[in-house]
C-alpha cells in the first residue's frame, strides 16, 4: 500500500512538473522594470522624409527606446543632425551631448553643449533646447548665446524656426559688436 502511495505521490508531482510552461513574453512583462529599453541601437543613422523627400538626418552613437512609462527614444551619448531642403542641401545642423524624443508628443529635447548652425554660419549655443516636429520650431527657456559674422547676442530664451533662419532672442542679457 506504501509503495502504491509513494508511486502516486510521485505520478502527481511528475505531471505538475511536466505542466509547467514558461512563456517569454508573460516573463518579461512580469519581470521588466520602467524605464527598461525595449530596443538599443549602437551607431544609429535615421532618415527621415516627407513625400520622399529627404528633410533630417540624425546620427547617435547609441539609441535607446523605452515604452513605460512613457514611449520615448533616449540618445544618452548624445547626437547630430543635419536638415534638408528640397533639394538635399544641408540648411542647419543640430547637435548635443543628450537627447531625448518624446514620441507622442513629437518632440525633442536636446540638451548638455547644444549648438545649431544655420546655412548663413550663424551659430546657437545653449544648454536645452527643445524641438518641436508639429510646430517646427526650436525653442529655449535657458541661456542662449548667438555668434554671427557681426555680433554675439546673449539672452535667456529663445524661438526659432526649425532650420534656425529666423529667431527671436528673449530677455537679452547681452550684446557685442564684432570689429571687421
Amino acid at each position: 500500500m506504501r509503495f502504491l502511495k509513494k508511486l502516486f505521490l510521485i505520478l502527481v508531482i511528475s505531471c505538475g512538473i511536466a505542466s509547467c510552461e514558461n512563456n517569454e513574453s508573460e516573463i518579461s512583462r512580469i519581470t521588466a522594470r520602467p524605464n527598461d529599453p525595449v530596443e538599443e541601437i549602437a551607431g544609429l543613422q535615421t532618415i527621415y522624409s516627407d513625400s520622399g523627400s529627404v528633410k533630417v538626418l540624425l546620427e547617435a552613437p547609441v539609441m535607446k527606446k523605452v515604452l513605460v512609462p512613457k514611449q520615448i527614444t533616449e540618445l544618452p551619448k548624445g547626437m547630430k543632425i543635419c536638415f534638408y531642403d528640397a533639394e538635399m542641401n544641408v540648411i542647419s545642423r543640430m547637435k548635443s551631448d543628450y537627447a531625448i524624443h518624446y514620441e507622442q508628443e513629437h518632440r525633442w529635447e536636446a540638451r548638455n553643449n547644444v549648438e545649431v548652425v544655420n546655412l548663413k554660419g550663424e551659430k546657437l549655443n545653449t544648454e536645452k533646447l527643445i524641438w518641436d516636429e508639429r510646430e517646427n520650431k526650436l525653442l529655449s527657456d535657458n541661456f542662449v548665446k548667438i555668434t554671427t559674422s557681426k555680433e554675439i547676442i546673449m539672452g535667456n530664451g529663445f524661438e526659432a524656426d526649425q532650420d534656425f533662419s529666423h529667431y527671436k532672442i528673449f530677455n537679452v542679457t547681452g550684446h557685442i559688436t564684432l570689429n571687421q
